[in-house]
Formats: structure tokens, sequence, C-alpha cells
């Protein structure tokens, strides 16, 4: 008895508390209904409350235009849940009616309002379109299995889908655009007749174009108006190009096979009994694209030295981690560079530090955001550099040269000129200092630099020939002039390596693609397969691109195998990269892979140590 006390008491005060809570969202009120509709054909509007609304409080809005052919008819719901120990209390109330679109135009339905707490709240207006073209149904797939009452049924299936029922289209943003210059490809499947599903799905490969994907993953299906009819819409795939070389670049057609369920009516079924006649029927339709040509057209002449193949609207910003250092402490020069168009294609200005500075590898970060215009975003280089000598110096401006499509024409931005201080070091580490002078602490008094006079015979020597003019001296003086001389040589040469950029690409060549290797080996040991191809195209570009000096703007595989050519007998490496590129190309989207992964990650490794074997820098 006491234990069923204790529990109708918690009960109850359980009952209290839920009653008692607060909403935790703010009371929203809006209207849902299609857009597009055709004439006579019955659609729902719904008014949506997530909260509990005033007795007889809701005023729907004139109809006009429209027949009521039910309603209101009213739901209501509600859930609790509680999560480590909060409770929060959510109510959905609904208010729908079933109307008929009369006849075509434009037809807006006004607010609809209602009270929460003696407190009004309003939907914003819809307006609803009405076309003449009549709209096909697309009922929800038959979970039943399929008949197969004969040729006759099945043709009468395939006659039911009309040409124009099934399309899939692509469309371009542009269809004529700069080198470099990004447009937007979308494949749009429409369709008036239900699909239950897809079969030999094949994207063009884009040749001649850097390609970044879009995620369409949550694309829905839409009503939309093509040509005067009603269709169902929904975005298949949708990427950004980037034309590599210019001329007329073919966008290839895609394809896919479509499986639309037709029901069909048996006369010799009609039976009630046996579902009134009606059989369902899988019909598969082969949908494509047409050829799409894109006309790209040549950079302008006259660029400046700082461009290497920014195109799009870009802003610049830079600066230094102090203005006054110590010797042989490390600072950092950052450029950030903000804009919109081919943002994965920018490279590091390029830096003019002292001779006195080391500089390091740039570290490269970047957030970037496909959109209908480019990709959009920031990448930001970070310079670390050390220096080692104390005294005044100057960091001068850096160029960064874009071209902007929209004026046709170069623009460059440059940075501030910057001076730094640099201490001499505390820490007790050696600056090479000009000009150092003794103090006094830097003079040792000895207390017996003269001593008293000798007082016995002391014993004479010939003395020797002094070093000084001798001929140790000059051979001496000989190897310190080599040993400085080489030393200075070497110097020179390492400042000028250092400030050759196509140089030092060269060298890292190989170390930045097999970082890149190692990415690809573990999207491959994961069975990533879009993600393995995408980052090999990215090593074996990135290589040719560094190793042999070519921007990215002229990346391509001809201009790859007239490099190779000039230097050296590279035949068999150039055709062993345009068919890796290609595989990897059609391998990046093709349902059924081409050619093993490991295969191709082998082949990439092999192509590179045969490179590296032959092009040494």
């Amino acid at each position: 008895m006491k234990v069923f006390f204790c529990k109708a008491t918690f009960a109850l005060i359980l009952a209290i508390f839920v009653g008692s809570v607060a909403r935790a969202d703010e009371v929203s009120f809006s209207a849902n209904a299609p857009m597009i509709v055709s004439a006579g054909e019955s659609f729902r509007i719904e008014f949506s409350l997530n909260a509990e609304p005033d007795d007889n409080s809701f005023q729907a809005p004139d109809f006009t235009g429209f027949d009521v052919l039910a309603g209101p008819a009213i739901s209501r719901g509600q859930s609790i849940q509680v999560i480590n120990g909060a409770m929060t209390k959510s109510i959905n109330y609904t208010i729908t009616y079933v109307l008929l679109a009369q006849q075509s135009g434009n037809f807006t339905i006004d607010r609809a309002s209602i009270s929460v707490g003696k407190k009004s709240y309003s939907t914003q207006p819809l307006t609803i379109e009405v076309t003449d073209q009549p709209a096909r149904q697309t009922p929800q797939p038959q979970t039943g299995s399929t008949t197969s009452s004969g040729p006759e049924m099945q043709a009468e299936a395939q006659e039911r889908i009309g040409k124009d029922d099934l399309m899939l289209r692509l469309s371009v943003s542009k269809q004529s655009v700069y080198k470099g210059e990004p447009l937007l490809a979308t494949f749009k499947l429409y369709r008036r007749v239900p699909i239950v599903g897809f079969e030999e799905i094949k994207f063009p490969s884009f040749n001649g174009f850097w390609t970044q994907d879009i995620d369409v993953s949550n694309a829905q299906w839409q009503r939309e108006t093509l040509n005067g009819k009603v269709y169902e819409s929904t975005v298949v795939k949708e990427c950004l190009l980037y034309p590599q070389q210019a001329g007329t670049l073919v966008i290839d057609p895609a394809s896919i096979t479509a499986i639309a369920q037709i029901v069909v009516q048996n006369a010799r079924l009609a039976d009630p009994f046996f579902g009134g006649g009606h059989e369902v029927y899988n019909v598969r339709r082969k949908l494509q694209t047409p050829r799409v040509n894109i006309q790209v057209k040549e950079l302008p002449a006259g660029a400046p030295s700082s461009f290497t193949g920014a195109v799009g609207r870009f802003s610049m910003e830079s600066s230094v981690s102090s203005d006054q250092l110590a010797a042989n402490s490390a600072g950092t020069f950052t450029v950030k560079i903000t804009g919109t168009g081919n943002l994965p294609f920018i490279q590091a200005p390029r830096l003019t530090l002292p001779n006195s500075f080391e500089q390091y590898n740039v570290k490269t970060t970047e957030s970037l955001r496909n959109s209908v215009n480019g990709t959009t975003g920031y990448r930001q280089f970070e310079y670390p550099f050390i220096a080692r000598a104390d005294g005044e110096y100057r960091i001068d401006s850096i160029l960064f040269t874009y071209f902007n499509p929209a004026r046709k024409e170069y623009v460059t931005l440059t940075s501030p000129t910057y001076r730094l201080e640099i201490t001499p070091d505390q820490s007790g580490g050696e600056s090479y200092t000009a000009n150092r002078r003794l103090s006094k602490e830097d003079v040792e008094m000895l207390c017996e630099d003269i001593r008293f006079i000798r007082l016995n015979n002391p014993r004479l020597h010939t003395q020797r020939e002094p070093l000084l003019f001798s001929g140790l001296y000059f051979g001496l003086l000989g190897v310190i002039l080599i040993v400085f001389a080489g030393t200075y040589i070497a110097l020179r040469k390492q400042i000028r390596d250092s400030q050759n950029a196509a140089l030092i690409r060269g060298r890292r060549a190989n170390k930045v693609a097999i970082q890149r290797f190692r990415v690809a080996k573990t999207y491959m040991e994961q069975q990533n397969q879009h993600a393995f191809y995408e980052e090999m195209l990215r090593a074996l570009w990135g290589y040719m691109s560094d190793k042999l000096n070519i921007p990215v703007a002229n990346l391509t595989k001809e201009n790859v195998r007239e490099e190779l050519f000039k230097r050296g007998d590279l035949t068999n490496e150039a055709q062993l990269f345009s068919d890796l590129i290609s595989r990897c190309d059609e391998a990046q989207y093709s349902p059924v892979a081409s050619a093993r992964m490991s295969d191709v990650y082998q082949e990439g490794l092999d192509l590179i140590s045969r490179i590296e074997s032959t092009i040494k820098r």
C-alpha cells in the first residue's frame, strides 16, 4: 500500500510539473501549399501552429479563385522529451483545407490569423500559379509485384509514357567564359509519371575542365513549369567547372535509365475481386542530355608578371606577427586572399625577404564554399622566417594579380611595406652584428705585463724567420682565400636558389606528391572510391605543375607531354601519365570502377619515381 501511495504521489507531481513546463520554442504559425498547380487539380493547404490556440480564434483567409472541397480539418499532436533531466513539451496543431483550382492565372491567398494566449499571430500570404496544362498524376509506387499478362499490356504501358513525360536536362550558368572562369553545370530530372528507381547512371568526364562537385544529397522533388507543362523536378548532379584551356570545349551527354511505374487497366480482370483489373508495370526509359558546347576565351595579353592564373573577384590582407623581434627569433608574415572565383588554384604570392632572413615552407589554410558564381571563401598563406642579424629592415610590398571577367581586365593588389626592428639576441646566441666595438669590460688587466730584468747570463738562440711573408704564411693565406671564396659562392647560390620559386617547387614536388599519395592510400583502405580518385588527380596534376613549372592555368595533358619531351626521353612516362589521368577521371564518377585502386596507386608511385630518376633539379 505504501509503495502504491508513493508511486501515485510521484505520478501526480510529474503530471503537475509537465503541465507547467514552458514551451522551449517561440510560437510559430505558417501556411504551406504547392506553388504550381494545374486548372482542375485539387490540392491541400495546411496552416500549422506549434502551440495550443485560444478557442474559436482561427480566422481563415478568403480562397478567391479556388473551390473549397473539404475543410477545415483539425489535427492535434504533442510530444514530451526528457533529456538529461530537462523536460520539453512540443505541440502540433494543424488546420487543413482541400481546394480545387478553377482557372489559370496567379492567385494570392491572404493571411490567416489565430490567437495564442490572447496574442494574435498571422501567416504570410501565398502566391499560387495555376496553369492551363493538366498535370499528370504521379501516384505512390506500388509495393506489390508487377504482372506479366502479355506483350500487349507491356506495350500499352510503354505507350502511356509520352515523349516529354520523362526528361533529363543539362543547364549551364554560362556558355562563354574565360579560361579559369568557373561555370555551374546542373543536371535536372523532370517527371510526370512515378519513378521507382534508376539504372546505368553515366555522367560526362568533362574533358578540358577541372570539376568540383556540389552536394545535392538533400535535393527534393519540386513542382516546376516547363514549356507550359507542370513537372516534378529534382537536381541529380551539380558541379562547378573550371576550363583549363581555350577553345570550344564539349560537355558530352549524360544518360540515366529511369524505371517508371505505370498502372494499366486490364479488361479481362475488371472484377473488383482482382483489384478492379489494375496491373502495374515497370517501364524502363533511357534519358539523355544533348551535347553542350562551351566557348572558352583566352585571357587577354599583357598579364603582369605577378599573375599566376587567378580569375574572379578577390581582396588581399597582409600582416606581420610583430614589427620588433630579437635576433634568432621566429616571425610570421601572413597573406589572406578572400573572394569568389577559382580560389582552389590560387598560389602563394612571391615574398622577398632580406638576405639575413631564413625563410621556411609556406603554410596554407583555407575555408572554401562552392556557390553558383564559383568557389567562395579565403586562402591564407603564412611565411615563417627567422631574423639572424640585428638592425633595421624593410619587407617590400607583395603583388597579387587576378583577372576580373566582369571588367575584362587584370587587377593588381599591393600589400603595404613593413619595417622591422631586429634587436640583439639577449639569450646569448650569436647574431651577425656589424661594426661591433669593444667595451671596457672586454679588456682584462693581467698585472704581469712588465717583468723584472734578468740578472744571469742569458742563453741566446738564432731567431727563426718570422711567419709574416713566409712561405707558410702565403700558403695559409691561399687556403683561407679558397675557403672564403667557396663559402661565398655557396651562400650566393643558396640565396639565389631560395629566391627561385620554380626551383623550390621542383625540389619539393616529390615530397608534396608523396604526402598526397598517403592521403589517397587512406581513402583506398577505406574503400572510398570517389575521394581516392580525386586525391590521385590532385597528386598527379600537382606533381607535374611543381616539377615541370607549369602554371595551373596552363596545366593540360598536352603541355605536360611537351615539357616531358623537352627534359629527356620520357615518351613512356608521358603516355602513362595521360592514361592514369583518363582512368582516374572515368573511375571517379563511374558506378563500376574500370581499374583497381591498388593498380592506379602503384602505377602513380612508379611514374613519379621514374620521372624523379630522370629529371634532376
